[in-house]
């Protein structure tokens, strides 16, 4: 029982040192919005999520070490944290449209889900 508990709290933790990783990410692209006006087409906007979720990945691995030990739980975490992480992205969007805020395309399940994608897969591959 107490191996379950264990699993649990851990995959909650990668799964919050994510969401952080995209809300941080969320923030700087708010805060750059006035620079760039012209609207990217939804390829280049994936592509530059991509970067940015490896980029923050690679930052976090050395901010926060990995959280989970076993590599079957931190493939686990790859397949279900950026399902999750794409699911608050969205309410958060949905959030965001009912105040009339301006949202980005990151505040979407679809690009949230490939931004945690990418920091999940490069947590993977760089974490010891």
């Amino acid at each position: 029982m107490e191996a379950i508990f264990e699993m649990l709290l851990q995959l909650a933790l990668e799964f919050i040192v994510e969401v952080f990783g995209q809300v941080l990410a969320e923030f700087g692209l708010r805060c750059t919005t006035e620079a760039f006006k012209r609207e990217p087409t939804p390829w280049m906007a994936a592509i530059g999520y991509v970067i940015l979720g490896a980029l923050v990945g690679l930052v976090s691995v050395f901010l926060v070490p990995p959280l989970i030990a076993g590599l079957h739980l931190r493939i686990a975490n790859l397949a279900l944290t950026p399902v999750f992480a794409g699911a608050v992205m969205l309410l958060v969007g949905a959030w965001r449209r009912r105040r009339e805020q301006v949202v980005v395309r990151l505040d979407s399940f679809a690009y949230g889900y490939l931004f945690a994608l990418t920091m999940a897969l490069v947590r993977l591959w760089f974490a010891p």
